[in-house]
């Protein structure tokens, strides 16, 4: 785990053929994952690059890490584990409504909305 590397600041346009390239000057890369956004298909300005071993990884962070690539100056470093996310689909717990503001209702009264409910 510790030859994963996340790289940073990545310009929006920047390929994983292009970082599997870069990287490649400091050893073999088993592999590149530019991570895009789920709905637009864009770049979210960060990938991870797997080295073949821990000194590679090391290599290409005192290769990379600070320098420009694409006018940009590159973050380099081990990645971190994935932190886990809770397995509720999201909201924050505790029974909270984003449409409605809160788990009492939003502090709309009935009276308040009136017959616009489709609208929330």
């Amino acid at each position: 785990m510790e030859n994963k590397l996340y790289v940073g600041n990545l310009s929006y346009t920047t390929t994983e053929v292009q970082l599997q390239k870069l990287f490649e000057q400091a050893g073999t890369v088993k592999s590149v994952a530019l991570i895009k956004d789920r709905e637009t298909g864009r770049s979210k300005g960060f990938a991870f690059v797997e080295m073949e071993t821990q000194a590679e990884a090391q290599k290409a962070i005192s290769m990379f890490h600070g320098k420009q690539y694409d006018n940009r100056a590159l973050t380099v470093n081990i990645a971190r584990p994935r932190e886990e996310r809770p397995a509720s689909g999201g909201g924050g717990g505790g029974g909270y409504d984003r449409r409605r503001g809160g788990s009492s209702g939003g502090g709309r009264s009935s009276r308040d909305r009136g017959d616009r409910r489709d609208s929330w």
